[in-house]
C-alpha cells in the first residue's frame, strides 16, 4: 500500500525503493530538470509563508483566497453546511389542489393578488441572483464567505425555478406575467429601486480601498441584506399566506415557507457580513442616506400594497400589509445595529414569523417528505 508520508517507503520491508534514472526525452527536459536540481527547496519561495488566520479579513485581504482553513469566519462555515440542510426542489411539491382552487375557488380579488406576487418575485429572485454572483461574492477575500454566497445563487436559482413552476403549474400566460414588472408601475418602481441601489457596485473595477466606495459598498449591501431580502422578500411572500391559512393554494403557500427559510438565512448572513466589515474597516454610516434609503423603500412598499391589494381579501389589507413592513423594518436595523426607521411600528401579521418556524406532516402517500431538517428554531433578533 502507498503511505502518502512517504511515497517513496516499500511498505513491505519499511526500505526505501531504488530510484531509477529520469529518462529525459529532450535537451530543453534536461536542461529543465537541471534547473530544478539546482534549486534550494527547501527554502520557502517570497509570498508563500504560511497564513496566518488572524490577517483575514471579509473585503481587502491580502491573504490566499484559496486556503479555506483555519477559518476566520467559522460562523459562515455554518451557514453553508445548515443551508445544505435544507434542500429541496419545487417537484417535490403536488401543485393539482392549487390549479382547481386558482379557477374555482379564488375571487378576482384574490386572482389579482395571487399572478402579481407571482410577477414580481420571478423578477426580484433573478435581480438577487445576479447581486450575490456578479456584486458580492467576487469582492469577498475569506473563501467560508463565498462558498455560502455560492450556495445562495443556486437558492436564488432554485427560488426563480419555483415561481416558474408554480406559474406553469396553473397555466398563467408566462409572457403576460414576466413582463409585469415591465408595464405596471407599482412592481416596476421596487425594481427600479433595487437596480438604482444595486447597479453602482455590479462593477468589477470597484476599488474597496477608495473610502467612498467602500461606503457604497455598505451602504448597497445593507439595502440588500436588510430591505430587499429581510423586508420585501421576508414580507412579500404574506398576501399568499393569507391564503394558504385559510387552506387555498396550499401548494404555493408551502413552496414559499421553504423559500422563506433561505431567506431568512441569507438577509442573516448579509446582515452579519455588513457588519463584519463596517467593524474591520472603521466604516461610518450616513444617517441622513440611511434615513433616505428606508424612505425610498417604504414608498415603493405603499405603493406596491395598494396595487396587489387595492381591494382587501379576507383577513389580509395594503395597510395590514404597510404596516408589517416597516414592523419588519425596524426588526433588520436593530440587526444592523441601527436606529429604528418606524417607532412604534405594530406587528398586524404576527402568524408571518411561524410560517418559517412551521413543523409539517406531510401524507406519504400524497407527496414526498420535503421538510427541512433545520431552521425550527430561527432567531429573528
Amino acid at each position: 500500500m502507498l503511505d502518502w508520508d512517504n511515497p517513496l517507503a516499500n511498505s513491505k520491508n519499511g526500505q526505501k525503493k531504488t530510484v531509477e534514472p529520469i529518462k529525459l526525452a529532450t535537451e530543453g527536459e534536461a536542461l529543465a530538470y537541471q534547473a530544478v536540481q539546482k534549486a534550494n527547496l527547501k527554502e520557502i519561495p517570497e509570498g508563500l509563508a504560511p497564513i496566518n488566520v488572524d490577517d483575514k479579513r471579509v473585503i481587502n485581504s491580502t491573504v490566499d483566497i484559496n486556503q479555506l482553513a483555519p477559518f476566520k469566519y467559522p460562523w459562515a462555515w455554518e451557514y453553508f453546511l445548515n443551508a445544505n440542510k435544507n434542500h429541496w426542489t419545487p417537484l417535490d411539491i403536488n401543485m393539482a389542489q392549487d390549479v382547481h382552487d386558482f379557477t374555482h375557488s379564488l375571487n378576482d380579488d384574490e386572482r389579482h393578488v395571487y399572478t402579481n406576487v407571482l410577477a414580481y418575485l420571478t423578477t426580484s429572485d433573478i435581480l438577487a441572483m445576479r447581486n450575490i454572483g456578479l456584486a458580492v461574492m467576487e469582492k469577498m477575500t475569506a473563501p467560508e464567505l463565498q462558498i455560502y454566497q455560492a450556495r445562495q445563487v443556486y437558492e436564488e436559482a432554485l427560488h426563480t425555478w419555483t415561481y416558474q413552476h408554480c406559474i406553469e403549474s396553473i397555466g398563467l400566460d408566462q409572457s403576460e406575467i414576466y413582463n409585469r414588472y415591465r408595464v405596471v408601475p407599482a412592481l416596476n418602481e421596487k425594481i427600479q429601486l433595487a437596480n438604482r441601489r444595486l447597479n453602482s457596485v455590479l462593477r468589477p473595477d470597484i476599488d474597496l480601498h477608495d473610502p467612498k466606495e467602500l461606503t457604497n459598498f455598505v451602504m448597497a449591501y445593507i439595502f440588500f441584506a436588510g430591505i430587499f431580502e429581510g423586508c420585501w422578500f421576508y414580507n412579500g411572500f404574506s398576501p399568499i399566506f393569507s391564503l394558504q391559512r385559510r387552506g387555498l393554494m396550499k401548494g404555493t403557500g408551502e413552496q414559499l415557507q421553504y423559500i422563506m427559510r433561505d431567506e431568512v438565512m441569507h438577509a442573516s448572513f448579509g446582515i452579519r457580513v455588513v457588519k463584519q466589515i463596517i467593524l474591520e474597516n472603521d466604516v461610518e454610516l450616513d444617517p441622513k442616506a440611511l434615513r433616505e434609503m428606508w424612505d425610498e423603500a417604504e414608498q415603493a412598499e405603499i405603493g406596491y400594497a395598494h396595487y396587489i391589494l387595492q381591494n382587501p381579501i379576507l383577513g389580509y389589507s395594503a395597510q395590514d400589509h404597510i404596516e408589517q413592513f416597516r414592523f419588519i423594518a425596524n426588526r433588520r436595523a436593530r440587526q444592523l445595529s441601527l436606529e429604528e426607521p418606524f417607532p412604534g411600528a405594530k406587528d398586524t401579521l404576527p402568524w408571518l414569523d411561524e410560517q418559517a418556524n412551521m413543523r409539517k406532516e406531510k401524507n406519504f402517500f400524497e407527496t414526498r417528505v420535503t421538510e427541512y431538517q433545520t431552521g425550527g428554531g430561527l432567531s429573528w433578533d
